[in-house]
């Protein structure tokens, strides 16, 4: 599990079929503190999230195709909740 701030969002005109109706945020990676590690993602937001939501992200295939209840989809990373504090 990844936590992360929203920073934006994807847009495509032309996209893989298992997207259709999905949406792919950027996730900018951060530590338990909140502080931004330089690095991000993109990932598909199953929480109803938005920029500056601070989320928690599931990156990896099997378990991303899982929540998407996809087992053969081109999946990677989902952000699965949006996060209130790390205590």
């Amino acid at each position: 599990m990844i936590l992360g701030i929203v920073t934006g969002s994807i847009t495509s005109t032309i996209n893989h079929p298992f997207y259709e109706n999905r949406r792919l945020l950027i996730v900018s990676r951060t530590n338990p503190d909140w502080t931004l590690t330089g690095k991000y993602l993109i990932a598909i937001d199953t929480a109803y999230a938005g920029v500056g939501d601070r989320v928690l992200v599931l990156d990896e295939g099997n378990g991303a195709r899982q929540v998407l209840n996809d087992p053969t989809g081109p999946a990677r990373s989902v952000i699965v909740g949006i996060v209130d504090e790390v205590a």
